[in-house]
């Protein structure tokens, strides 16, 4: 059975009720989480983690920006491959469809996390990963509600020495449109990857 779960984070209207209504009426279990204060994806996504029953959970962002070939493959990964965390990695064909300071911003954060935490994984921002339900408390753990969780979830999964991980090629989707950037993201979110360099991992 598969299970979907969406989190509404605050104000944002991604979801009509017309959408609502007709998920309600073709997904058995469907679960759905709704708060009035945008708190942060990182918050959210952990909202949704919390409540998941399945052996295996898979998160992405509500406009679907990967194939669905790319989710297969994240989910073959752990479900048949025997891997605990399955992280999208975005290919090269995504940087010919994104603005150039979006490009620019996404290099230096690959950049820096390579020198600066030496993990094998560099492009831990992809909206596409998953892992088995055994990682659960080590995803909740993570504290950065907003975008750079994924980055701790990432260092702190490579650093507990007990998870097979495994980085997966996945490919955006044709229609995807990209919203215009909050650069007033950059400096709390500088702030949270100086705070990863100095803080113990969980796990």
């Amino acid at each position: 059975m598969v299970e979907l779960i969406i989190v509404m984070d605050g104000i944002s209207v991604s979801v009509t009720e017309e959408q609502l209504i007709f998920l309600s009426q073709n997904v058995t279990a469907l679960k759905f989480i709704k708060y009035n204060e945008n708190l942060g994806k990182g918050y959210a996504i952990r909202q949704g983690a919390a409540i998941a029953s399945g052996d295996i959970v898979i998160y992405t962002d509500i406009d679907f920006p990967y194939t669905i070939d790319s989710m297969y493959k994240v989910y073959e990964c752990l479900a048949n491959d025997g891997y605990d965390v399955s992280i999208g990695v975005k290919d090269e064909a995504y940087y010919s469809h994104v603005p150039h300071i979006r490009k620019f911003i996404s290099r230096c954060l690959r950049a820096m996390t390579g020198f600066f935490l030496s993990l094998p994984v560099t492009d831990t921002q992809c909206g596409l990963k998953g892992f088995c339900k055994n990682v659960t408390p080590l995803f909740l753990q993570t504290t950065i509600n907003r975008y750079l969780f994924d980055l701790e979830f990432v260092r702190n999964s490579f650093r507990s020495k007990r998870l097979r991980i495994k980085a997966i090629p996945v490919a955006l989707n044709d229609k995807v449109q990209f919203r215009k950037m909050n650069y007033g993201i950059l400096l709390p979110e500088m702030l949270n990857f100086v705070r990863l360099l100095f803080r113990k991992p969980n796990g």
